[in-house]
């Protein structure tokens, strides 16, 4: 098993396809991808059996990445697309799992005060909810309105309570038949921080992309099934280190034309050696751009749009 640093599974495809130079699909992993527009790309991953399982070290199930390119300057136009794409791409995971009346429960993780932390609360508080007037003002709802309710639990570090167990409580409670959940993710490349979304109907295991693992969320541990949205929002140092150089042999090359020394550095990923580097000084942070607090908002209006319009 290869350590991944990344909850995307098209990012771990790719690495496990890099490190053993394979060509074309691995066994057990399909995969599709499609242009929206010059800004927008869709890649559709299924994990199909125990060996694609195996190979990225992700559960059996469907993967949705959307990217997002320019997200830093992106206007109401932009968001209001991505949002769309977001929501039926939402809308077929959820059509596979219940019916169009099913309740859904929409929890946002994540800790409000840490901003790179912060997009599930966000989130949570967009969410258009309507399970309270269903119950208590039925004739002001539409028939047909579908049961949707909302949840930020906190961290374990504020509340002293796993979400595994918080959310355990209210699944056993009210009884939904989904849960959505929201959580920001650690990504391999600098250009995917908040330029990303991943969709999965395989649940999340939150903070396993920075080294914090959690109890799992799942259909195995919920008892109904969890579909995840995820967006990067951290990469650790030697993520950063190791992309860096690869723009300045880039760089090298295109001034040298040919060089095999600097081809061969390249060509290779050098992520655990800058690792091992920094490990031992406590340099391998995790860090986030500088422009977090509007990448944030721009990824909750994105988000919380996608959910509402999927709902």
């Amino acid at each position: 098993m290869y350590n991944f640093r990344t909850d995307l599974a098209s990012e771990r495809r790719d690495i496990y396809q890099k490190a053993n130079q394979v060509k074309g699909e691995l066994d057990g992993i399909e995969s599709e991808k499609e242009e929206i527009n010059e800004n927008i790309k869709v890649e559709r991953v299924k994990i199909t059996n125990e060996n694609g399982e195996k190979a990225i070290g992700k559960p059996i199930g469907n993967y949705i990445t959307i990217d997002v390119k320019k997200l830093k300057i992106a206007q109401e136009e932009e968001i209001a697309k991505a949002a769309e794409i977001l929501s039926k791409e939402l809308k077929k995971v959820i059509d596979t799992h219940i019916d169009n009346q099913g309740e859904v429960l929409v929890v946002g993780l994540g800790n409000i005060y840490v901003t790179p932390d912060s997009l599930g609360p966000k989130v949570i508080n967009e969410i258009e909810v309507t399970r309270h007037i269903i119950n208590y003002l039925p004739q002001y709802v539409e028939e047909g309105t579908r049961m949707v309710s909302a949840i930020s639990p906190g961290v374990l570090g504020t509340t002293g309570i796993e979400t595994m167990e918080i959310l355990k409580g209210i699944v056993d409670n009210i009884k939904p038949k989904l849960v959505i959940v929201i959580d920001a993710l650690a990504s391999r490349s600098i250009e995917r921080i908040s330029s990303t979304v991943q969709l999965s109907d395989t649940g999340i295991v939150p903070g396993a992309g920075v080294g914090n693992t959690r109890s799992e969320i799942s259909k195995e541990t919920l008892g109904i099934p969890v579909v995840a949205i995820g967006i990067p929002t951290v990469v650790e140092t030697a993520v950063l280190v190791n992309d860096c150089l690869d723009l300045l042999i880039g760089k090298l090359q295109d001034e040298a034309k040919s060089n095999d020394a600097l081809n061969q550095i390249k060509e290779q990923d050098n992520y655990e050696e800058i690792k091992e580097a920094l490990v031992p000084q406590d340099y391998n942070l995790i860090v986030t751009p500088k422009e977090i607090d509007d990448l944030i908002e721009n990824m909750k209006e994105i988000v919380s749009r996608g959910i509402n319009q999927s709902l």
